[in-house]
């Protein structure tokens, strides 16, 4: 996978400058982010990058600098900014994906040379699946990715609901970014109090059907059970977006299994993946 003259065009402008503060001038951008995303598209290990991409050291070490300096999470945001200034963007949906972790993602212990904000577990825990790291995520409603969150695989869901809402972050030339979606359209799994009072204190519309288990508790109390949540179910058909997002980042090899071994490496390279998206927009 190589970026088209039209992505670059627009990531060019995002990313910083080819000479650092320290040392020479820096491998040509274009060239590097093309040898990271061809390593996490095939899943290919980092030494067996094909010649024409150069010293595979160089991209790697680039996306980890740019990982630890933000640079993937500022060209993100800001191409999300350009799809809202023409109003490219719609609905919120949530949804989750569990990420099988691979041999070299599964050491135990502190990485060597981790990156500040490391989580000590690497975002690996065991579930069904085996050591596994769990992506919860937002997408619109074009089934194009708006924000990341990377647990252990046997976190659950809905603690995760307001980290992911928190990321959700488009900014504005003239105004404050833009952090509420019109709507979240999630399954039952994000069904409760807590998230529903969450969404309606920020003035946004809840589209999450209610478990028969919580209904029936509610029927069971009564009056004192209050009313049903209000559920739109025609709305509701569009959810199935969040799962074609998904889908999309399953073609992505390298993030389908995990094989980084630190968790900043394996959120850019989603991040790396969103880019890829929006700027193909």
């Amino acid at each position: 996978m190589s970026l088209t003259d039209a992505q670059w065009a627009r990531i060019e402008p995002l990313l910083p400058d080819r000479t650092p503060k320290r040392g020479g001038r820096w491998r040509d951008h274009r060239q590097v982010i093309d040898a990271i995303a061809f390593k996490y598209r095939t899943g290919t290990p980092w030494t067996d990058l094909p010649e024409r991409f150069g010293s595979w050291k160089g991209a790697h070490n680039r996306l980890r600098k740019w990982a630890a300096d933000g640079t993937w999470e500022r060209v993100f945001p800001a191409l999300l900014a350009e799809a809202d200034a023409e109003g490219d963007l719609g609905v919120g949906h949530r949804g989750r994906l569990h990420d099988r972790a691979s041999s070299p993602a599964r050491g135990r212990g502190p990485s060597k040379g981790a990156p500040a904000g490391e989580p000590a577990d690497h975002a690996l825990g065991r579930s069904r699946g085996g050591q596994t790291t769990k992506i919860h995520l937002a997408a619109d409603g074009r089934c194009r990715p708006l924000a990341f969150v990377i647990t252990p695989g046997q976190a659950g869901d809905a603690p995760a609901f307001e980290q992911v809402m928190a990321r959700i972050r488009v900014p504005r030339r003239t105004s404050r970014p833009r952090v509420t979606p019109e709507a979240v359209l999630a399954d039952k799994a994000y069904s409760s109090r807590a998230i529903r009072r969450h969404l309606r204190r920020r003035g946004i519309r809840t589209v999450i059907p209610q478990p028969a288990d919580q209904a029936t508790h509610r029927k069971r109390l009564g009056r004192r059970g209050g009313r049903p949540p209000a559920f739109d179910r025609e709305a509701y058909k569009q959810r199935n977006t969040v799962e074609r997002c998904i889908n999309k980042l399953k073609q992505w090899r390298g993030l389908a299994t995990r094989y980084d071994k630190t968790a900043t490496s394996y959120l850019a390279g989603l991040h790396l993946a969103a880019i890829f998206t929006w700027s193909a927009r």
